[in-house]
């Protein structure tokens, strides 16, 4: 398991398949997955899993493991992906928590040491969240992670019309 960083109460570390388990537990929850419009079935966590370790041996992150440090327990994931916003690929954190850890900090923690690191060790000059329109909890974390408002659009996803809020951050140079 390939540890990327450290936070106060965290660990991110890329999944492995013996995370498998514990990712259905979040992507299986109906309660977590309300933004996507559905809980995903066992053969789309499995998929979920090949995608983010797909991006890590091509773009070098992903989404990874959200890892309690006082107990060593996979309680969600965060990490960056490259996103589709119109003509451009743009560098996304996105997170997801089990919903026992809920309210918390820990998206916000987790969001803002991905940002950070993405600043200072992936050159990346602006970072986003797409959020759904009616996703409070997501768009709060996107606003403690220093990002505004900064677009819209509607994804058809699922056989659904999803609203969807671009939330943007630039790296301050020093």
């Amino acid at each position: 398991m390939k540890e990327i960083l450290r936070t106060e109460r965290l660990l991110l570390r890329e999944m492995t398949e013996k995370d498998e388990p514990a990712l259905r537990e979040i992507l299986m929850d109906q309660d977590v997955m309300y933004a996507y419009g559905h809980a995903f079935s066992e053969e789309e966590v499995h998929a979920w899993l090949v995608r983010q370790q797909g991006r890590y041996r091509d773009d070098g992150f992903g989404l990874w493991a959200m890892v309690r440090l006082d107990n060593g327990k996979m309680i969600g994931q965060c990490g960056i992906t490259m996103q589709p916003i119109g003509e451009r690929r743009m560098p996304e954190v996105g997170y997801l928590l089990r919903k026992d850890h809920w309210h918390m900090g820990y998206a916000t923690e987790a969001a803002v040491a991905c940002r950070d690191y993405a600043f200072a060790n992936l050159g990346i000059r602006e970072i986003c969240s797409i959020i759904r329109n009616n996703n409070m909890p997501s768009r709060r974390v996107a606003v403690r992670n220093g990002m505004t408002i900064t677009g819209c659009f509607t994804k058809f996803y699922h056989g659904e019309y999803m609203p969807h809020l671009i939330y943007s951050v630039s790296r301050k140079d020093d």
